[in-house]
């Protein structure tokens, strides 16, 4: 199969779920990915494949797993007289203590939505007497391209650009996962887009050490269904990390990706909504960097508000469907979020409320 077309083939698809019934194997699997996440809604693949086979979404979203006091400081940052805070346009709507950074912007706060950290950059170079700020999140798919802006950046002088940095990474949040007492998943679908950079290898704790077999797929329907054979096939096999993402996926990963984001980054501790604060699994920029640290200025937060009745932490960790939490469809729309969840459009309860509320009987 070597074009789109192919891989959402009605026959393929067919072929696929027929194999897998055959198996005769039923089992939990948790996806890693927003975009598999929003993939299995949009084309129903978790109706087609029940109740053999249950779908949950694990934390492979890096909007929805920013936590509460990271939004605060951005929002306090944008709030600052001479700061420009620019942004992915996911993370506006996302809410902190008190709103969101579109909430801040609708205050007078210097906001702006860019769609790469070059544009950043470039704000930076026009913008001489404001400090910019760019803010960063995502997993370790986005972490090389901010790294090499900063890397321009101090090649070009700009010293009034700024990195606010909530990357975070995969691998030490699946170990913590896979490390609670109540976790009981058969088997993990793991991210494309992820694994490009990091490689296969990166995962290899996973079966070795806790016996969870693992298949990093693309996102098209076939990807997905072939990930979760080889997934079920593999109960009855040794587990190991497969990679049905050949076409994109090595072992090793992104060589160049990774020592580009070496030299600029270092592992730190970061807290995880619906998780908690997990060692080494943020990206902080190294000391020889620190004057582009907008992290570390100083910054009056407020007092988090608590519980809001969001259980995006829940859905997060695989423990609800969205359709569980008393706030969705109700309280909660994409229109109006009451959690991050529902911001993002890789978010689980964006899918659900997306496509799949009429099966939920939530419409």
């Amino acid at each position: 199969m070597k074009y789109l077309d192919e891989f959402r083939s009605p026959d393929a698809v067919k072929g696929l779920v027929c194999r897998i019934k055959d198996l005769g194997e039923s089992a939990k699997l948790m996806e890693v990915c927003g975009t598999h996440t929003m993939a299995i809604s949009k084309f129903g693949l978790r109706s087609l494949l029940s109740p053999q086979v249950e779908l949950v979404s694990g934390p492979g979203c890096p909007v929805c797993v920013t936590s509460d006091e990271d939004i605060d400081r951005a929002i306090a940052l944008a709030g600052m007289p001479d700061v420009i805070l620019a942004t992915f346009g996911d993370m506006m709507k996302v809410p902190g203590s008190e709103g969101s950074l579109a909430d801040a912007a609708a205050r007078g706060a210097s906001v702006e939505v860019v769609y790469s950290p070059l544009e950043a950059l470039e704000i930076a170079h026009r913008e001489g007497d404001k400090r910019v700020v760019f803010l960063g999140v995502g997993f370790e798919t986005t972490a090389p391209a901010v790294a090499a802006t900063l890397l321009r950046a101090a090649e070009e002088g700009a010293k009034n650009f700024f990195l606010l940095s909530f990357h975070k990474l995969v691998p030490p949040a699946l170990r913590a996962l896979a490390s609670l007492p109540d976790f009981e998943i058969d088997g993990f679908i793991l991210p494309g887009h992820v694994s490009t950079i990091i490689g296969a290898q990166a995962y290899s704790f996973l079966p070795s050490e806790f016996g969870i077999p693992c298949v990093i797929t693309g996102f098209e329907p076939a990807d997905i269904l072939q990930a979760i054979y080889l997934l079920l096939r593999m109960r009855k096999e040794s587990p190991s990390v497969r990679v049905e993402y050949s076409r994109a996926v090595r072992p090793e990963g992104n060589p160049k990706a990774l020592s580009v984001m070496d030299r600029v980054f270092e592992r730190t501790d970061a807290q995880w909504r619906g998780l908690f604060e997990i060692p080494n699994s943020g990206l902080a920029l190294k000391r020889g960097y620190g004057q582009h640290d907008a992290g570390a200025w100083e910054v009056e937060l407020p007092q988090p508000v608590g519980d809001r009745g969001c259980r995006c932490g829940d859905v997060l960790c695989g423990k609800i469907k969205p359709g569980q939490c008393p706030l969705f469809a109700k309280k909660c729309t994409p229109e109006d979020p009451v959690g991050p969840c529902m911001v993002s459009s890789e978010g689980t309860c964006a899918s659900y409320y997306l496509y799949e509320r009429r099966e939920e009987g939530l419409a």
